[in-house]
């Protein structure tokens, strides 16, 4: 994440309030998640939710087909059904281009010297032995070494999403869960900082005495993490180092001049483009122009919110002193931008080694 120019400050926003109104909140998170899945042609290389897609592809290389991703704060679903849908087609893409490139790349024999057609005995070595051809159940050894690897294996399959919150969404998740086979959800709430064990057993890799294979619990935190104070985010991710093997964090905002600035051009994109998002809906449209109490709220938050983020060394300060040991787990993060000039994806993801 950028250097911030000014400390961390835990203020308090709006949304987060008792007192606001909850069909208001309602707006002001149909805003954020339009904020997440929006793609503005020109401005933008796509939307955000898919690039937080493309950075856990890119970051977790083949490791991120081993895991069952859980939103442990997911709202009202935020972008979480749309990484799952942009990380599957990714991973789907992947596996067909991998598959193609072995199909090209088969050898039907090798002669006794050693080449054929201009290949050399190493090049033809994944070639399937005549023992294997002659008797199907035999396994050759191209065959046990791809799945050794997890090429045949796990990466050639989707993902599980899963939804939890300590306050659960359940329509609004039980809606997004219907257009995918691989998005859930837990309709109690779920606590980040004790994940329950039931949730544990289900997603967690077998090895841990999960029944949930080979694969195991990555946790998402999208435009959440900065609402802990520092007790609370200890608690959170020790919880999560003792249960879990990775977690990921991101942020569309940061303590810097852009990431402030962001805040202000996201208010005059509302502006312009809520007739086409809301137009069937006047009394939303009667909020934000008439009364406009949508677009200041999610101005005024999201000014907070660039207070309330933590950058990479201040989310690894945590991590390093939760309780837990960290020791064998490694931190990765970055920037990426999402819409010109100022507008950035911030990251941080750690695994296990």
């Amino acid at each position: 994440m950028a250097s911030p120019w000014i400390p961390r400050m835990h203020l308090w926003e709006i949304d987060d309030q008792p007192w606001f109104p909850s069909f208001l909140r309602g707006y002001v998170q149909s805003g954020l998640t339009h904020a997440w899945t929006v793609h503005l042609p020109y401005l933008q290389p796509s939307s955000p939710a898919t690039v937080v897609a493309e950075t856990l592809r890119r970051a977790l290389g083949a490791s991120a087909a081993r895991y069952t991703y859980i939103d442990f704060c997911a709202g009202a679903g935020g972008p979480t059904p749309f990484i799952e849908r942009a990380l599957n087609g990714q991973l789907a893409r992947g596996s067909a281009a991998a598959a193609a490139a072995r199909r090209l790349s088969t050898v039907p024999a090798v002669a006794s010297s050693g080449v054929l057609d201009g290949a050399s005995r190493a090049d033809a070595a994944d070639a399937p032995s005549y023992a294997a051809v002659a008797d199907p159940d035999t396994k050759s050894a191209t065959v046990v070494r791809r799945e050794e690897n997890g090429q045949d294996g796990e990466e050639n399959q989707g993902v599980d999403f899963v939804l939890t919150d300590l306050h659960p969404h359940v329509e609004s998740w039980e809606a997004a869960s219907k257009k995918s086979d691989r998005l859930t959800y837990v309709s109690r709430p779920v606590d980040a900082a004790n994940a329950p064990e039931d949730l544990l057993r289900r997603y967690g890799a077998k090895k841990n005495g999960g029944a949930g294979g080979n694969k195991g619990i990555f946790r998402l935190f999208n435009l959440a993490f900065h609402h802990f104070d520092d007790d609370l985010a200890r608690a959170i991710l020790k919880n999560t180092v003792e249960t879990s093997e990775g977690f990921g964090i991101f942020e569309l905002q940061d303590r810097s001049v852009g990431g402030l600035a962001t805040c202000f051009i996201f208010g005059f994109f509302i502006f312009l483009v809520a007739p086409l998002l809301y137009w069937w809906s006047p009394l939303r449209l009667f909020f934000i122009y008439a009364v406009p109490i949508v677009p200041f709220v999610l101005v005024f938050d999201g000014l907070i919110s660039c207070l309330r983020t933590r950058t990479a060394d201040e989310v690894e300060a945590l991590l390093r002193s939760c309780g837990a040991n960290s020791d064998g787990w490694e931190i990765r993060s970055g920037r990426e931008q999402v819409i010109w000039p100022c507008g950035y994806l911030n990251w941080v993801i750690c695994s296990k080694k």
